[in-house]
């Protein structure tokens, strides 16, 4: 793509899906990058551990990159930092508790980048190259995150990160309102606003009234309490440790993401946790069940996290027992519904008594309801509006809500990833498209996974295989030994003897007519076996196995 000194705005990832946020800024020939994040893998992503974005475009201009900055420490925002640095040896910013998550993660991956982190705090500015960044301090369901200001040549770019307008919020980090609306006054080029809850009307209620609901039902809990929810939540992991300090209970964290973010944030000072009171997991067997309470991860239902494995009764330190009170305290994210509620009816079985409805006050949103959509828009007044962070429809109804209070539609563009937004002056268009998209990550492999190999997995899920085994004569064609069939995930063999006797009948004519016509090319042969023995299976039986030939030479 050419170099103009246009303002660019390029979304690679964190629009029409919920996860790895990435957004690409652009003026010139400098380029500055805000997140890096994952997503999890939706559920026809068989095998796959976790999805980060395509950066192509980014290593291809790779000597233009000026920065990569953090709004905050969630996962959807950093988790993608130590595959993407092990591409782009920039620097990276961000305030103190993103920066101590993004460390741990770094040493877990084993990658040292070149630049160390350099911390930033709400109200300071940065300079690189043309954009002068600055960080606005904004209320979310984690410490320490900030919106960006950023001031180029051709106007102000305005990102909110993800937030919501916490009137009482934890830790006193009140969004700045005053700044947006400074901004408002001066003039807002573009506008990329968070759109999770566009379509939830009115207020998200403060976190603070979580807090209300965890003493109410802490003090009516007579046996131990679990509370599983976000590691990152660390605004509730401190009013669970109040609750738990007015009732006079200890605290043992469970989980390794969990214990390590509070070590992290107790150390930083994010976390107030009084002396004496957290106890390790070991020790809490040994405490009367009036006096424990334990935080767990687990809140999605994740197969191996801890509160899972405490339903199945395979945790290797903590059992369920009748009269424990388990809190979920989190929302499903899209498609983890079916896995949360088997975790809940296993929790049940147990003796446990769940409490999960969304109407029970123990979780509240960490993003802006509508009405605070609105206000956004108000404060800022954008001359162009872009939502992000979202699935599409969030998108559009977000689209709708700047229409409402009055932004114009054709300065408004819902957009999708890899789109090239250009702003020059009073003009903005969709100036075309970039490669981007999806990386999948399997085990150490990255990007090593595509489409091809995820419809095999699929297929063999759904199917299964059939393995077929020959040992032909070089020279002549003929039939040595076998066929041999194997099946896994197809046919039980003992109990399909016939229909694979027939089978095997059928492979030996199709080896038989290429005998006859002297074909002795493999891929041949192998396509015929596949084609014969496809359609068989598929009259006989309505299954489409995957049909591997193995032909050995003599």
């Amino acid at each position: 793509m050419s170099v103009t000194n246009k303002l660019k705005v390029i979304p690679l990832g964190g629009v029409g899906e919920i996860g790895k946020n990435m957004m690409v800024v652009e003026y010139g020939g400098d380029i500055i990058v805000i997140d890096a994040g994952l997503m999890f893998p939706e559920e026809e992503m068989l095998g796959i551990d976790l999805v980060i974005p395509d950066i192509t475009y980014l290593v291809e201009n790779k000597d233009r990159v000026r920065a990569i900055i953090l709004t905050h420490g969630h996962e959807d925002h950093i988790g993608g930092l130590p595959y993407i640095l092990r591409q782009l040896d920039v620097p990276v910013y961000g305030t103190r508790l993103t920066l101590g998550l993004v460390e741990c993660k770094l040493r877990e991956h084993g990658v040292t980048p070149r630049f160390k982190p350099t911390c930033v705090r709400a109200g300071e500015r940065l300079q690189l190259g043309p954009f002068t960044v600055q960080f606005i301090r904004v209320s979310h369901s984690i410490a320490d995150v900030v919106a960006l200001a950023i001031t180029t040549p051709a106007g102000v770019l305005v990102h909110t990160s993800d937030f919501k307008f916490d009137q009482t919020p934890i830790g006193q980090e009140t969004t700045d309102f005053h700044r947006f609306a400074e901004l408002g006054e001066k003039g807002v080029l573009v506008l990329l606003s968070d759109s999770t809850n566009a379509e939830r009307p009115g207020y998200t209620l403060s976190e603070r009234e979580v807090g209300e609901t965890f003493v109410e039902t802490f003090r009516r809990a007579e046996n131990r309490i679990l509370v599983a929810t976000f590691a990152s939540n660390i605004h509730r992991i401190q009013q669970i440790i109040d609750a738990a300090w007015k009732f006079n209970r200890k605290v043992g964290v469970v989980g390794r993401s969990m214990e390590n973010v509070v070590g992290i944030a107790a150390d930083l000072g994010y976390l107030t946790i009084p002396e004496g009171m957290l106890v390790d997991v070991d020790d809490v067997e040994k405490l009367p069940p009036s006096r424990v309470v334990i935080i767990t991860t687990g809140s999605q239902g994740e197969p191996m996290s801890a509160l899972t494995r405490m339903a199945m009764a395979e945790h290797r330190k903590i059992e369920i027992r009748p009269g424990d009170t388990v809190i979920i305290s989190a929302s499903p994210i899209p498609g983890n519904e079916k896995s949360i509620g088997r975790t809940i009816n296993h929790l049940f079985k147990l003796g446990a008594d769940v409490i999960y409805e969304a109407f029970s006050g123990v979780h509240v949103s960490g993003h802006a309801s509508q009405e605070e959509l609105k206000l956004m828009l108000n404060l800022t007044k954008p001359r162009f509006f872009i939502p992000v962070h979202g699935e599409y429809r969030h998108l559009v109804k977000h689209a709708r809500l700047a229409e409402a209070v009055g932004i114009p539609p054709e300065r408004i563009f819902v957009p999708e990833i890899g789109d090239v937004f250009s702003f020059d002056g009073q003009e903005g268009r969709i100036a075309g498209k970039v490669t981007a998209g999806k990386v999948l990550v399997d085990g150490l492999g990255v990007g090593d996974v595509g489409s091809v190999v995820l419809r095999d997995r699929k297929l063999l899920a759904e199917d299964g295989i059939l393995i077929v085994v020959v040992t032909i004569n070089k020279q002549t064609g003929a039939v040595v030994a076998g066929p041999d069939l194997i099946s896994r995930g197809f046919v039980y063999i003992k109990e399909s003897e016939a229909l694979l006797e027939e089978a095997r009948a059928k492979t030996r004519e199709v080896l038989s007519s290429f005998e006859e016509e002297g074909i002795t090319e493999w891929g041949e042969i192998k396509d015929g076996l596949r084609d014969s023995l496809g359609h068989y299976f598929y009259d006989k039986m309505k299954r489409r196995p995957m049909i591997l030939p193995i032909i050995m030479e003599v």
